[in-house]
C-alpha cells in the first residue's frame, strides 16, 4: 500500500512518484491550497492538494486529525522560504495525484502535542498516546537496544532459550502472582519472578551460554521505576568467574550505549566495594555525578552531653555522619524544613545543620542551633568535612541504617535541587555485597540477593560463622547515575554448600525439598561452576532516554495500583470459569441486599 515511509521521502525522491500511508497529523487550508502533514513511525511528510484536482480536493476538505490516508503523488522541492530545517523531509513536498481515505477518525480525546494531559487519560487511550512523537522515539529506542543486545550476545556465542511462564511458587523475596489450575484443583502455578532456577538448570544441562529477553512478575507495591510485570535481559554462563562475567557484561553495556545513543565509554568502569559505597554515599547504588560524601564524625562526639549525638556515637550499630553541601549556605530555613520532612520518610527524627558563614571567625562564624552542645568539637568537624565559607553541613545521628538511607537520599535530592550533577554518565560496579542480613521483624537471616548466590566462604565457614552478617558474597551490581541497571552473582554449584545456606536462612530440609527439590536433585548429577546477570530492560531504557517514569518506556503499562486502564484489568470473570477452577467470588454486600 506504500512505496516509502513518510519520514523517508527526502530530496533523493525529487521528480519521482511515490505512495505513502499514515495518519493526518494536521491539515491547513491556505487560500485554496490544502496542506496535510502525514505521519507514520518514521516521521512527517507535507502533502499538497491543489484545487484543480476537484475530487481529491473534496476529500481533503473533509479530513480531520488522525484520519488514515493512502496518498500517491509527485515529489517536488519546496520553494525558497518554505523549507523546514527541523524536518528530515523539510526540503520537499508531495503533490497529491490520488488520495484514498482508509479510515475516518472521530475527534480524539486529546491533542498529541498537548503537554498537560493527565497520565490517567494517557493510559486509558494508550493507543493514541503511543502515536505521540516522544513515545514513538522511546519505543524505537527500546527496539534498538534489544536488537543490540541480541547481536552482541549472538556474537559471543550465547543461545536464546525460553523458560516457562507457568511454574512453581518459590520464596524469592516478593509475592508471586498465582494462576489457579483447572486440571489440578486447589493447586496453583506461579508466574516467574525471574527465570533464576531454570537458567541454573540450563547450565546443568550443558548450555553454557544462555540468554533470554523475558517477562517477570512480582506482586509488590509499585513506584515510578517499578511495574508488576517487567522485562529483563537474563544471562547465565558456565565456567566463568566474577571478573570474566563482569567484563563481558561491561562490553555489552558499552555497545548498547554506543549503538543506541552514540555514547562511547573509552575507559574501564570503576569498581567499588559495597561497604565503601555505604560508608561514602549511604547507599549501594551511588550517583557519582554528585560530588558530596558522608563523613563519619562519631569518634568526636562520644563524650559530649548532647545525647542525640552521643548515644548513636557510642552504639556499635549506630552512626553519626556529616554531609557537607558546597555553597549550601544559601539554602533557606523553609527549604531546611522541607528537607527535614523529606528525611523523615527514612525514619530520621530530625535534620541538624551548621551554616558556615565565616570559618576564620571560629565558632562565632557558624550559624546553628546545635553548635552550643559541642563547641569544642565543631571546628574539628568542619576541618574533617572540608567546610568552606558559604557551605552548609547536615548531620545524621541514629541507627546506621537510618542515617545511611536518610543522608544518602538527601545527598541525591540536594544534588538535583542545586544542579550539582557533574558529567553526563557515571557507571560503577558495586561488588563484595554482604551475603546475609537480619530481618528486622523476625531476626532471621535473609539472603540479600537470593539464596543461590555463592558466599565467599567454605561450607564449614557458613555452618560455623558467628557473625553471618559479616560474610561476603560473589555478587555484583552495575550502577549508572544512581540507578541499578543490572545485577548478578556466581551461583552455588554443589549440594553441601546449598544445604548450608538454606540451614543458615532457617529453611528446613522439608521446606527446601518442597520448594527447591528439583534444583537440589539436579545439583547431585554434575553441576558446572556458573554465574550470571540480569539487566532491567525497562530501567535501562529510562536511563538511556532520560525518562522519569517506567510507565513511559512500556507500550501498555499498569498504573501504580497495578491496574490497566485501557482494558479495565483486572476484572471479574464468569462464574462458570471460576467453577472450573474450584473458586467462587463472594457477592458484594450491596448486591446481596438487593
Amino acid at each position: 500500500m506504500r512505496t516509502q515511509y513518510c519520514g523517508q521521502v527526502t530530496e533523493s525522491f525529487i521528480d519521482q512518484t511515490v505512495t505513502v500511508a499514515g495518519w493526518v497529523h494536521r491539515r491547513r487550508d491556505h487560500g485554496g491550497v490544502i496542506f496535510i502533514d502525514l505521519r507514520d513511525r518514521e516521521g512527517l511528510v507535507q502533502i499538497v492538494v491543489n484545487p484543480d484536482t476537484a475530487d481529491i480536493f473534496e476529500k481533503a476538505e473533509r479530513l480531520r486529525a488522525e484520519c488514515v490516508l493512502q496518498v500517491t503523488g509527485k515529489v517536488i522541492p519546496r520553494t525558497e522560504g518554505t523549507i523546514n530545517p527541523n524536518m528530515v523531509t523539510g526540503k520537499v513536498e508531495l503533490v497529491a495525484t490520488d488520495i484514498e481515505v482508509l479510515s475516518m477518525a472521530e475527534p480524539i480525546p486529546f491533542q498529541l502535542d498537548d503537554k498537560n494531559i493527565s497520565e490517567e487519560v494517557r493510559l486509558k487511550y494508550r493507543y493514541i498516546d503511543l502515536r505521540r512523537d516522544e513515545m514513538q522515539k522511546t519505543m524505537m529506542l527500546r527496539y534498538k537496544v534489544t536488537r543490540t543486545m541480541r547481536r552482541y550476545l549472538d556474537d559471543q556465542n550465547f543461545m536464546d532459550i525460553e523458560t516457562p511462564m507457568l511454574t512453581k511458587s518459590t520464596p524469592e523475596g516478593a509475592r508471586d502472582y498465582l494462576v489457579p489450575s483447572r486440571t489440578h484443583q486447589n493447586k496453583s502455578f506461579a508466574l516467574p519472578q525471574s527465570p533464576q532456577l531454570f537458567k541454573q538448570l540450563l547450565m546443568m544441562s550443558g548450555f553454557d551460554r544462555y540468554y533470554q529477553i523475558t517477562r517477570c512478575f512480582r506482586d509488590e507495591d509499585l513506584r515510578a521505576d517499578r511495574q508488576p510485570e517487567f522485562t529483563q535481559l537474563d544471562i547465565e554462563t558456565s565456567f566463568m568467574e566474577e571478573d570474566a562475567v563482569m567484563n563481558l557484561m561491561e562490553g555489552l553495556t558499552k555497545t548498547i550505549f554506543k549503538e543506541s545513543i552514540g555514547v562511547d565509554f573509552d575507559y574501564d568502569f570503576p569498581r567499588m566495594a559495597y561497604s565503601e559505597a555505604i560508608q561514602r554515599f549511604g547507599i549501594d547504588r551511588p550517583d557519582l555525578r554528585i560530588d558530596m560524601e558522608l563523613v563519619d564524625v562519631a569518634d568526636l562526639l562520644q563524650e559530649i552531653d548532647f545525647k542525640v549525638f552521643a548515644a548513636p556515637a557510642k552504639d556499635p550499630k549506630g552512626r553519626v555522619a556529616a554531609l557537607r553541601v558546597p555553597g549550601g549556605g544559601k539554602i533557606s530555613r523553609k527549604e531546611i524544613d522541607a528537607y527535614t520532612k523529606f528525611v523523615s520518610i527514612y525514619g530520621a527524627k530530625g535534620l541538624a545543620y551548621v551554616k558556615v558563614n565565616d570559618l576564620a571567625a571560629g565558632i562565632e562564624g557558624l550559624q546553628s542551633p546545635i553548635v552550643k552542645f559541642f563547641p569544642d568539637q565543631v571546628m574539628e568537624i568542619m576541618r574533617r568535612v572540608g567546610a568552606e565559607d558559604g557551605d552548609i553541613v547536615f548531620f545524621g545521628a541514629d541507627k546506621a541504617k537510618i542515617v545511611n538511607e536518610a543522608l544518602g537520599a538527601l545527598r541525591v535530592k540536594i544534588g538535583e535541587d542545586l544542579n550539582m550533577l557533574k558529567g553526563e554518565w557515571k557507571p560503577v560496579w558495586v561488588v563484595d555485597f554482604p551475603m546475609f542480613e537480619a530481618d528486622e521483624k523476625t531476626a532471621r537471616m535473609t539472603a540479600i540477593h537470593h539464596p543461590f548466590t555463592q558466599p565467599k566462604a567454605t561450607t564449614e565457614e557458613i555452618l560455623n560463622h558467628d557473625e553471618p552478617e559479616q560474610m561476603l558474597s560473589k555478587a555484583y551490581d552495575l550502577v549508572i547515575n544512581g540507578l541499578e541497571v543490572g545485577g548478578g552473582s556466581v551461583r552455588i554449584h554443589n549440594s553441601e554448600m546449598q544445604a548450608a545456606v538454606f540451614k543458615l536462612l532457617g529453611i528446613s530440609d522439608e521446606e527446601a525439598r518442597e520448594k527447591f527439590g528439583f534444583l537440589l536433585d539436579a545439583l547431585k548429577y554434575g553441576c558446572p561452576p556458573h554465574a550470571g546477570m540480569a539487566f532491567g530492560l525497562d530501567r535501562l531504557i529510562m536511563i538511556l532516554g532520560k525518562i522519569d517514569s517506567i510507565r513511559d518506556v512500556i507500550a501498555f503499562p499498569k498504573t501504580q495500583s497495578a491496574a490497566c486502564l485501557l482494558t479495565a484489568a483486572p476484572g471479574l470473570v464468569d462464574n462458570s470459569q471460576l467453577d472450573d477452577l474450584g473458586l467462587r467470588y463472594k457477592k458484594p454486600v450491596l448486591e446481596q441486599s438487593k
